[in-house]
């Protein structure tokens, strides 16, 4: 690998600034300050995180995991088919032959998994314009999650399901105070340890707090009591001294000593540097903040896909590989679906279709779905992400005291990822740039070669010797992969976790939860509050199947229970 130190090459264009956009959770109704430091007193920490963000619609919460019990199909047997083998379509298919139904899988792609994609050794990166072939080692710790990377506890479908399937889990770092923040604008362009950024800025805003309570600067008056609690409070926030004052903290890390000579800590950074860097409105200060984010996180041992390869290995009927969708025909009785299979036309005709296509495809697919139903799947817009992942020759993120977490840049790459695995083993992969919606389209101009040299650069400024470490790599724009061109989906053009467009929601989503004619279901993670999330589509299989279930037991005149 060679270092590129002229990169006007790129695109020509300058990286999209989204840095000063405000975020949903900055953009929301404000608790009032008052209950704000109620939730604080009362849980001094992560319940008040959950509750505020709950308040904030950071996160929807995704309630118990339905008891599915569906009815058997019987004599019947009726015929299913599924179109596409992601997450929600390979739950579909999993839970119907259990229950006796015919079910056939019908997939675009060469593989299974849709977005669940974890590339090794000789693998495929499909992307138009741009075939790769993963050249990491033959090693099976080697490897890359190109999609779903982090598995929260809180997603109890996810976790469901790994459980039921026997999917071993570990345990993912996500936050490490070890790794860095680095501004190339500030403290002269040098990392700095997430650790400081946390200790200093939570220290300093803590002293304004302590000093605020003599003012009554809230939206009552505070009693003594009140002053007393808060001040003890934000002192063990922000380790203050006695005196209320912030002088730095052990807790940014020791310069020196600390086991057998005394401690010697930082200086504390400067303040105005601190405020002014973005750390706190950028991805990067909320790894831990943000539900879906906060340890304990988990990933599947041995690469992510794991689960979809544990539903292949319970689905008795071969998935149909390489099979494009080019008609979809409603009828009262059946669904007639016509795709393409080694350059063949053929049609299957099934009682119901479950269909997991990206809702930006159908409008290029002939079919005969009502017009509201049409319109509801168009007012749907796609999102983007991309990602770098780098083989390392060494670990040389634990010499640095790094195991596991995210280092956060200004630079375009935005982030480095660790991988939690595979400690003190001799090589690793590193993701080296994870990428944003807009600012997926810098890295869609380049080559594939022209990524990992741009990742590369940006990566020296962090770990000086950066670029010497790589031995391969890969890089997967979801925008530009055959079959997706796009992730998640969104009712604007905004983030897939805003609502965006309300009223399009409220006029369109219960619409495309239901089946069209009865016999035509919209699943994935697109149809759901969710986007971009395994959860998300597993919530919408689970709905669907629900659905279909009410309708099949009220034909026969029997009501579901519960």
């Amino acid at each position: 690998m060679h270092r590129v130190r002229n990169l006007s090459w790129a695109t020509g264009t300058k990286p999209p600034d989204i840095k000063n956009r405000p975020l949903p959770f900055m953009t929301e109704k404000n608790l009032t300050r008052r209950h704000f430091l109620n939730l604080v007193g009362a849980a001094g920490g992560t319940s008040a995180i959950y509750n505020t963000s709950l308040a904030l619609g950071l996160m929807q919460e995704t309630g118990p995991v339905a008891t599915l019990d569906l009815k058997q199909a019987g004599r019947q047997r009726k015929k299913v088919a599924v179109l596409g083998a992601g997450i929600a379509g390979l739950t579909v298919a999993y839970e119907l032959e259990r229950a006796g139904y015919d079910v056939t899988i019908i997939e675009a792609s060469h593989r299974i998994g849709g977005r669940n994609m974890t590339v090794r050794h000789g693998d495929i990166i499909d992307e138009m314009g741009h075939k790769q072939v993963c050249n990491f080692d033959d090693d099976p710790e080697l490897y890359f999650n190109c999609g779903p990377a982090r598995i929260p506890g809180h997603h109890r479908r996810v976790m469901h399901y790994c459980k039921e399937l026997n999917v071993p889990l570990q345990i993912k770092a996500n936050f490490s105070r070890p790794a860095y923040r680095h501004d190339p604008d500030k403290f002269d362009g040098k990392p700095v340890t997430v650790a400081r950024y946390v200790a200093d800025s939570r220290g300093f805003l803590s002293e304004l707090l302590y000093k605020a309570v003599d003012q009554n600067a809230f939206d009552e008056p505070l009693s003594p009591e009140d002053v007393d609690r808060i001040r003890a409070y934000v002192r063990g926030f922000g380790a203050l001294n006695r005196d209320g004052r912030y002088t730095g903290s052990e807790r940014g890390g020791r310069k020196s000593g600390g086991f057998i000579t005394p401690a010697k800590t930082f200086e504390p950074l400067d303040i105005e540097s601190l405020l002014d860097s973005q750390f706190w409105t950028g991805f990067g200060a909320f790894t831990s903040e943000n539900p879906d984010w906060g340890e304990p996180l988990m990933e599947i041992k041995g690469g992510n896909d794991g689960i979809i390869h544990a539903f292949a290995r319970e689905i008795s009927k071969p998935i149909i590989l390489n099979a494009p969708v080019q008609a979809i025909d409603l009828k009262d009785d059946s669904v007639n679906v016509v795709y393409n299979h080694k350059g063949k036309r053929e049609q299957i005709s099934a009682d119901f279709v479950f269909n997991s296509i990206p809702t930006h495809f159908m409008p290029g697919i002939p079919n005969n779905l009502p017009e509201d139903y049409q319109a509801g799947l168009a007012a749907l817009t796609p999102g983007n992400f991309f990602k770098i992942g780098l083989q390392m020759r060494e670990r040389f993120w634990e010499k640095e005291g790094i195991y596991g977490g995210i280092t956060s840049t200004n630079q375009p790459i935005n982030q480095i990822w660790y991988p939690s695995h595979g400690i003190h083993s001799q090589k690793g992969v590193v993701l080296s740039a994870y990428a944003f919606f807009a600012q997926c389209e810098f890295f869609e101009k380049m080559t594939p070669a022209e990524r990992i040299s741009f990742a590369a650069e940006c990566g020296e400024k962090v770990h000086p010797g950066y670029t010497d470490y790589i031995e391969a790599g890969v890089s997967v724009p979801w925008g530009r992969m055959n079959h997706m061109m796009g992730c998640g989906t969104s009712w604007s053009s905004g983030l897939p976790w805003e609502d965006g467009n309300s009223q399009l929601r409220e006029q369109y989503y219960s619409l495309l939860q239901q089946p069209a004619g009865g016999r035509h279901f919209m699943i994935g993670d697109q149809i759901s509050y969710h986007s971009s999330w395994q959860e998300g589509a597993f919530g919408s299989a689970e709905f669907a199947l629900l659905e279909l279930d009410r309708r099949v037991r009220a034909e026969s005149g029997e009501a579901r229970k519960g």
